[in-house]
């Protein structure tokens, strides 16, 4: 392995279960300090066991990995001082307050007594839980725990903090919320952020870097434009305005590239490169006489990437928008 980075360094990772089930299948990865990294995937994708290896709750089957330069096998204890981590499963006490979690959380990291109180009142203000620190925790909702959740990841002031699908089941104003927590930690105070999600609109406005992982390898790897551009061709979406022409329109957009999904009414083309465009596409389908109820140009996104690197889509894409249905061949 390379000289240990203060950032996050993997090589050869491989983390095999009974019954011949490997979860992680050789991940090298290398993640800068301040960085904010996405780790994109699918359910069972091997996201989580690769979040387990690098915090020390799960030793590797094979390969090495370090943590702010430390070896996550041979020197555990100086790799968990250095980072924070909200896991899925939040381990919260439901009767409990805020400011007693808080309370308890940093007696164990053993800050100074006079000094407990002062940083569990800033990061519950910092995370939008002041009101709310003398509730109990049941009484929370579940962005509400989210957030508390990674308060309680905070109070040591880690260096790397690792974030596994912290906004799943979040309304979108929680969602919002957290978003902007993760990014003024990375921006102000320089945190590495180690975050893995299946929401592609996560990590397009969080992430500096996403790497996306499939059935335990990294498929592709790069800042979210980088990853868009690989696709390169945009998708006209056509809504005929009598949707029993849909073959026919699907005969002349076929003229422009590949058939791709569509809406539920709809026909939709990627575009073959830089020789064909919207202009285009209208003209041949006036030209046929094909009214158009609807017509869109889509852009790359990081749900086309995964698609063509993995040959479906994500659930967290179907959660973000509902997902069009395959159109065969036209005729």
């Amino acid at each position: 392995m390379a000289p240990a980075s203060k950032g996050i360094v993997a090589e050869g990772l491989v983390r095999d279960f009974k019954g011949g089930v490997r979860a992680v299948d050789g991940i090298d990865l290398a993640v800068a300090e301040g960085e904010i990294y996405g780790f994109l995937g699918p359910n069972g994708a091997g996201k989580s066991t690769t979040v387990l290896i690098l915090t020390t709750l799960l030793p590797p089957t094979a390969g090495r990995a370090t943590v702010a330069g430390f070896d996550v096998v041979h020197e555990g204890p100086k790799v968990r001082k250095a980072i924070g981590a909200a896991l899925q499963e939040a381990a919260l006490d439901p009767m409990l307050t805020a400011r007693e979690h808080m309370r308890l959380q940093t007696a164990l990291h053993a800050l100074p007594r006079e000094l407990r109180r002062r940083r569990g009142d800033e990061l519950l203000e910092r995370v939008g839980l002041a009101a709310a620190a003398d509730r109990k925790v049941r009484t929370y909702s579940g962005g509400m725990k989210r957030r508390l959740d990674l308060a309680l990841a905070l109070v040591h002031r880690p260096r790397i903090l690792f974030l596994d699908e912290p906004t799943t089941g979040l309304d979108p104003q929680s969602r919002s919320a957290l978003w902007q927590e993760v990014g003024r930690l990375a921006k102000e105070d320089g945190v590495t952020v180690f975050l893995t999600t299946q929401y592609l609109e996560e990590a397009d406005v969080l992430c500096d870097r996403v790497g996306i992982i499939d059935q335990g390898r990294i498929v592709a790897e790069g800042t979210p434009a980088e990853l868009k551009a690989t696709i390169g061709r945009p998708t006209v979406d056509v809504v005929p305005a009598d949707h029993e022409q849909r073959h026919r329109v699907a005969e002349v957009l076929s003229r422009f590239g590949e058939l791709t999904r569509a809406s539920p009414h709809g026909v939709a083309v990627r575009l073959a490169g830089d020789e064909f465009g919207l202009a285009d596409v209208v003209r041949a389908l006036d030209a046929e006489e094909l009214h158009v109820e609807q017509l869109q140009l889509h852009a790359p996104s990081l749900d086309d990437v995964f698609l063509a690197k993995t040959g479906r889509t994500l659930e967290g894409a179907e959660q973000e928008q509902e997902r069009p249905e395959l159109v065969g061949e036209a005729g």
